[in-house]
């Protein structure tokens, strides 16, 4: 039976979610199939092999249960193809077949996990080193976006040395070519984390200053007026999209709050969109997977604006995983419930990484 390595928590804004999704994703691996083991990041960045009860990974209450903690880490040495275990009497290597990586935001979506992973030989879930840093930035997925020839809203980069220079010629800038509302977002950070929408210069730097403490390197958007809708796809070569779904936010902007804390935000599956609508979005979502080298899965969201055009807002290329998610909740709308997803996963890391 193969091991699969599932990979949790992480040193990002985004550990308590990636918890929750990891306890989704292990429990519904098809146990006939696979052998799950567990590994855990701390909030501060400490490894852990984890052999104790899956209901105690969210809140971390795992951290707490010390008799099912042992420090482990991947080895980039890719002899040993796995986990080192530093084990009481001494140190001893696990072979591992594939790595599901069910981590958010900085330091597991952004290319980091996966580098090491490649180095070491093991083939996991999701998109590739290249590709998740892409995604994970938005002036390059942008850029990569612009080239593509993919539509989406007007946008400016920033950094923070260069906004030091001259604040107000920044701003200036960006009312002259944006307007308003701007959309101001830290390029690497997740879950909507810092965002903030500005409608007139005087809040115009305090959210700048909030962006800036996530990340040293901004966006800045245009607002847009539309449908949010999101597309699950998964795939290598011939990428698949499943059914595409729309999101009322609970609040102004569909942030961490309105995406995991409260019950407010609506969800229709599928969007309110015509048939027709719906084939473009499928068709947009693969269009946009392949144009940023994206494999395994991503969930693609877009703005369908009044008129019925389809705008990039972003790719995650490691969607939530929990009961609430879009992207189980996406492709059980298409026919694929969580357990042939997750081994479909599977198989598409094994493929991609065995040639």
């Amino acid at each position: 039976m193969k091991k699969v390595l599932v990979i949790f928590g992480g040193a990002s804004s985004e550990h308590d979610v990636s918890c929750v999704s990891a306890r989704f994703v292990i429990e519904n691996i098809p146990q006939d199939k696979y052998q799950v083991l567990m590994l855990g990041i701390t909030k501060n960045g400490e490894w852990f092999r984890y052999t104790g009860k899956t209901e105690n990974l969210p809140e971390d209450k795992w951290t707490e249960d010390k008799e099912n903690l042992t420090k482990a880490v991947i080895s980039p040495d890719a002899s040993c193809h796995g986990l080192i275990v530093f084990e009481k009497d001494g140190i001893k290597e696990e072979k591992i077949d594939v790595v599901f990586p069910v981590m958010h935001g900085k330091n597991g979506e952004d290319g980091t996990i996966q580098g090491l992973l490649q180095l070491a030989g093991i083939p996991y879930v999701g998109c590739d080193c290249l590709s998740s840093a892409i995604c994970m930035d938005k002036t390059l997925t942008n850029t990569v976006a612009d080239h593509a020839g993919i539509p989406q809203a007007k946008w400016l980069g920033v950094t923070q040395y260069e906004y030091s220079l001259d604040e107000d010629k920044i701003l200036d800038k960006a009312e002259e070519y944006l307007g308003y509302p701007v959309f101001v977002k830290p390029a690497n950070a997740g879950s909507s984390v810092g965002v903030t929408k500005v409608s007139s210069r005087e809040t115009f730097k305090e959210a700048m200053e909030t962006a800036f403490r996530e990340d040293r390197k901004l966006v800045l958007e245009e607002g847009i007026v539309g449908q949010e809708v999101e597309c699950a796809v998964m795939g290598n070569d011939e990428p698949v999209a499943g059914q595409v779904g729309e999101i009322v936010p609970a609040n102004e902007i569909y942030d961490f709050e309105a995406k995991y804390i409260s019950d407010a935000s609506k969800l229709f599956i599928p969007a309110r969109l015509s048939p027709e609508k719906l084939e473009e979005v499928k068709k947009a979502a693969c269009y946009a997977y392949k144009s940023l080298g994206c494999s395994g899965l991503a969930r693609v969201d877009f703005f369908v604006t009044p008129d019925g055009g389809i705008m990039l807002n972003e790719p995650n290329t490691l969607p939530g995983f929990t009961s609430i998610s879009m992207y189980p909740k996406l492709m059980a709308a298409a026919g694929i419930e969580s357990g042939e997803l997750l081994g479909r996963l599977i198989a598409y890391a094994e493929e991609k990484w065995s040639k």
